[in-house]
């Protein structure tokens, strides 16, 4: 083999390399990508918070979810989770319900907020904020009562022990 024909064989396996590096790369970059994805998808704007009751009470401060956000508690009533939302509404009235409805509940799928309307995760009838709380029954997310105390919004740990039968256990 000339060293012509040796060179040639030498860049044509760099080139052959550096293919497989930009493969690397990319799967890498990609991977990364995927994984930010996740956790923003994942991140406290949409992960449910544990809370605890104090005196049959249930305070949240207003500053935690006074910004147009749908914003998700869990409540553990014994060993069960009772989930719920709270979101300042396009007329500027916080709202509170169960993530669950008279009629989907049993497949706990609860609601995402998609602009100024709550939907349905299970059959994507959409509710504007502003109703929630004045609309009953169906598919609107079942109400909470709350009181506005200071700078807390308050609600009652009896309606949350009430609310378990919204969210069935899978016995």
């Amino acid at each position: 083999m000339s060293d012509r024909e040796a060179k040639k064989a030498q860049f044509a396996a760099e080139k052959k390399k550096s293919g497989y590096s930009a493969l690397i790369v990319i799967a890498v970059v990609v991977t990364a990508v995927a994984g930010a994805a996740f956790w923003f998808m994942a991140s406290p704007a949409n992960a449910s918070k544990y809370i605890q009751a104090e005196n049959g009470k249930i305070s949240i401060s207003l500053a935690d979810v006074n910004d147009g956000q749908a914003h998700y508690f869990k409540y553990k009533a014994g060993d069960q989770p009772v989930s719920f939302f709270l979101l300042k509404s396009s007329d500027g009235v916080i709202r509170a319900a169960l993530d669950a409805c008279d009629v989907c509940y049993r497949s706990l799928k609860g609601y995402r907020q998609e602009g100024d309307d709550m939907v349905c995760n299970n059959c994507n009838q959409r509710f504007q904020s502003n109703m929630i709380n004045v609309v009953k029954g169906g598919c609107n997310p079942a109400p909470l009562t709350r009181n506005i105390v200071g700078d807390k919004i308050v609600l009652h740990e009896r309606e949350l022990i009430d609310g378990r039968r919204y969210f069935p256990t899978s016995s």
